[in-house]
């Protein structure tokens, strides 16, 4: 039976994380603002990181305690989470009208990235050279897209910039700003102290094990602050900004987070996600990019289908079918 304790900590973790990661992304924006970065750089960069933030701190924390299948499963559940979840969900409040010229490069990005931890997982390990390879192709990716943005504008850099205007509401005094971010750093990182502490006790009370919370509750609740943002862009009619940016929080969450991670302590694949789960999440990134390289308009009833396929996924998770 769970304690009242773990419960609470699993809760205060969720709400840490989700507003960490929001305080986190608007001082982080104010100071670039302030800074005078590029709008480009701002929605492709600095935004991409704070809204991932809370998966790098869960899956470093989970690495350093050994409990690998939430530090890897927390990543990989993640990008299931954006592609099914977030996606859907942003589909079913307003259709996205895909501009395949603007997410073009992205996904492609998205394609390798997503082909490449399937191989790294597949040799049973991903160790501190392949991370570094990960990061370092994320730094190039960034460079080129930087370059390319700078020599003439393109429907890619428009789209990134509409994500840095879709954050509002931001301290307009460097002061404030940097309590925002040191706030929304603490704040993340307290959270995610108590989600993956909660979560490798509620995975051993009842059974189950830590790829599979990794996998559902531990990557719904790192996922929360790009939950947020698409549901904002959505209700904003907006819902190509939320495509972009949950397409560009994918490629940051498996280059950079799972890149930076393994660089600072390897990270060894659970069985059960190597077997199974890297493939599903190498199937649904197909399944979506699909409609978004065809140029395919996303209705409600394709968002009503994504997230009846993540229920799904989630639901045969904790049935147990795909334990080993």
């Amino acid at each position: 039976m769970l304690d009242a304790l773990t419960i609470v900590k699993l809760a205060a973790g969720f709400v840490l994380l989700f507003a960490g990661g929001e305080v986190l992304v608007r001082g982080s924006v104010s100071l670039a603002r302030r800074l005078e970065v590029s709008p480009f750089l701002i929605g492709a960069t600095v935004i991409a990181f704070g809204t991932s933030a809370p998966e790098l701190v869960v899956s470093l924390k989970a690495a350093f305690q050994d409990a690998m299948g939430i530090a890897l499963g927390n990543i990989v559940g993640s990008n299931i989470a954006n592609l099914l979840l977030i996606l859907g969900m942003s589909a079913l409040i307003a259709p996205v009208a895909i501009n395949r010229k603007a997410v073009w490069r992205d996904g492609l990005a998205l394609a390798g990235a997503s082909l490449l931890l399937t191989l790294f997982v597949a040799m049973g390990e991903i160790t501190r050279w392949q991370g570094a390879v990960m990061f370092i192709l994320l730094a190039l990716l960034i460079v080129y897209s930087y370059c390319s943005e700078r020599r003439r504008k393109t429907p890619a850099g428009d789209l990134h910039a509409r994500e840095e205007a879709e954050v509002q509401d931001v301290p307009h005094r460097i002061s404030t700003a940097l309590m925002f971010v040191a706030a929304g750093l603490a704040a993340v990182a307290f959270g995610a102290h108590l989600l993956v502490d909660a979560a490798v006790v509620v995975a051993r009370s009842i059974g189950m094990t830590e790829a599979v919370i990794g996998l559902t509750v531990v990557a719904v609740g790192s996922s929360l602050p790009e939950l947020a943002t698409a549901i904002v862009a959505a209700y904003r009619k907006h819902a190509d900004v939320a495509l972009g940016n949950v397409i560009g929080s994918s490629v940051f969450n498996i280059l950079g987070i799972l890149g930076i991670v393994s660089v600072i302590h390897p990270i060894s694949a659970p069985k059960e996600i190597a077997v199974l789960d890297i493939w599903i999440m190498l199937g649904v990134t197909a399944l979506v990019l699909l409609p978004v390289f065809a140029g395919w308009r996303l209705s409600r009833p394709m968002g009503a289908v994504f997230v009846a396929l993540y229920a799904g996924f989630t639901t045969i998770q904790y049935v147990g079918f795909l334990k080993p």
